[in-house]
């Protein structure tokens, strides 16, 4: 259940939550506790959340409010990750996960609350199921980069399969992800978060065999060859991955989102202030579209 007060507020500074929701969340916990319907939710919600920890894939559906209907909706979540949190911190124990991993990885909640007020210009959280997989033990923040455990699908198996890599269907691989707000993507940080991956997984989860990492992002788009320099961090990024599929449907709103911080925005409102910038809006202004590239490289 929720920690009292004080203890709340604590817990939210250590799970980097934004100073100035700080006060609220704590004031409307208070009401979480008080309302039966409420309390049983959230008890409803930790259930699910917490069943089967640490175990890849395993599907949770948490309730769902109206988030739309009021600040303690929209935070709600908030206050289950805060009620899961001794079965997280329970799990990285067992596993021997050092604190200084734990407390990095959740804090990705805080990132994501400030995602939430970038674009509303509220309290809020933005993907609530993005961070279920922080709190069940399925990803890990290592340096400049998140690796979530994960089982290859059947596409991906055959592309590696063709490749020369044991990856048959639902054999283990790392799903690769880029986290908001974290300094420059250089080459330089990425090859410590590989570094920092490789002597993790094999420490801490030496059952799980990775034999590839796979990034599924627009970052990975091989459109941007076509505006951003050679030695930019994104190409050099792009230039450790090789092809797994290409998608054929549009998600021009994919950059938008992680550039300009809303997918929404009118295109010819878009700002021109740097490289990634005048190439994401240039392309959608000039028609074109862009697209979720599909990576991997061995590991």
């Amino acid at each position: 259940m929720l920690p009292d007060a004080d203890e709340l507020a604590e817990v939210l500074v250590d799970l980097a939550v934004p100073h100035e929701d700080i006060n609220e969340l704590v004031r409307m916990g208070r009401r979480v506790i008080d309302d039966p319907e409420l309390k049983r939710v959230l008890e409803r919600s930790v259930e699910e959340l917490v069943q089967n920890m640490g175990e890849v894939g395993s599907p949770v559906d948490l309730p769902e409010l109206d988030w739309a209907a009021g600040p303690l909706q929209r935070c709600f979540p908030v206050y289950v990750f805060v009620a899961a949190l001794p079965y997280t911190r329970a799990y990285h124990r067992a596993r021997g996960v050092p604190d200084d991993v734990a407390r990095r990885t959740l804090a990705d909640l805080g990132r994501n609350m400030a995602v939430h007020r970038r674009r509303y210009g509220r309290a809020g959280v933005q993907a609530p199921w993005w961070l279920v997989h922080h709190f069940r033990g399925e990803l890990y923040q290592l340096g400049r980069l998140q690796f979530e455990r994960a089982r290859h699908g059947q596409r991906t198996a055959r592309t590696l399969a063709a490749a020369g890599l044991d990856a048959a269907p639902g054999t283990p691989c790392l799903n690769l992800h880029i986290p908001d707000f974290l300094g420059p993507l250089s080459p330089r940080a990425c090859d410590r978060s590989l570094a920092l991956a490789a002597e993790f997984f094999a420490r801490y989860f030496p059952e799980e065999k990775y034999r590839a990492a796979l990034c599924h992002s627009w970052l990975l788009d091989p459109q941007l060859k076509q505006y951003l320099p050679a030695d930019s961090n994104i190409v050099r990024f792009q230039e450790r991955f090789r092809g797994a599929r290409a998608d054929t449907e549009p998600a021009d709103t994919e950059p938008v989102q992680f550039v300009f911080g809303d997918p929404e925005l009118p295109v010819e409102t878009l700002p021109r202030r740097s490289a990634v910038e005048r190439a994401v809006g240039d392309h959608l202004r000039a028609g074109g579209h862009w697209y979720i590239g599909h990576g991997w490289f061995p590991l």
